[in-house]
């Protein structure tokens, strides 16, 4: 269980990453996001060593494996590649601009459909017990931060972040996001 709540802490201080970045606070944002995404990741990898174990299938295990290599590139190109690194990650301030292309024209939070597939994906990977309760807390918390995010902080942050709201969805992608964000792939598969 104290991995449960190292992680819990890790998600408090991930989003107090973006109250340091509205506030514009000198040097903390790179302090903050690290020691946020360190605590997560610390928890997940000391979550997934714990012994009580699962019997699961092969076919099963294999399944998450097939899971987990798709959604952690897919969350990594989310979180570092699509968005700009250093003014997103180690800038004071917040970026100068709204990312509404690539993943992010398919739904404005697009690293929680990757995250959540992660988690699911852990699960016969790792074959552990405990995250069959991590999984499900650590889903809701990204979900609930993202909420926030969207209700009351990146409106302040991105000019034209109500008119992106109004256009591509939320969480889960639908036939007009899908239809843009094919149209994008095509464009940069052209150029």
């Amino acid at each position: 269980m104290l991995y449960i709540v190292l992680g819990i802490i890790g998600f408090i201080v991930i989003h107090l990453f973006d109250l340091v970045s509205l506030k514009r606070v000198p040097r903390a944002k790179p302090v903050v996001w690290a020691s946020g995404s360190g605590l997560l990741i610390y928890s997940l990898v000391m979550i997934c060593l714990a012994p009580d174990k699962l019997v699961l299938s092969v076919w099963l295990t294999w399944l998450g494996w097939g899971l987990l290599s798709l959604s952690l590139p897919l969350l990594i190109h989310s979180l570092f590649v699509g968005l700009p690194f250093r003014k997103t990650y180690l800038a004071t301030g917040i970026g100068d601009r709204l990312i509404t292309t690539g993943v992010y024209s398919l739904t404005r939070h697009p690293g929680v459909i990757w995250f959540t597939i992660l988690m699911l994906a852990l699960i016969p990977v790792s074959g552990s017990r405990l995250l069959l309760i991590a999984a499900p807390v650590f889903i809701a918390l990204d979900i609930l931060l993202v909420a926030i995010q969207d209700r009351f902080i990146f409106g302040r942050m991105f000019d034209g972040y109500e008119s992106y709201r109004r256009r591509t969805p939320m969480l889960l992608p639908n036939r007009r996001s899908l239809n843009v964000f094919l149209r994008s792939l095509r464009k940069a598969e052209l150029q």
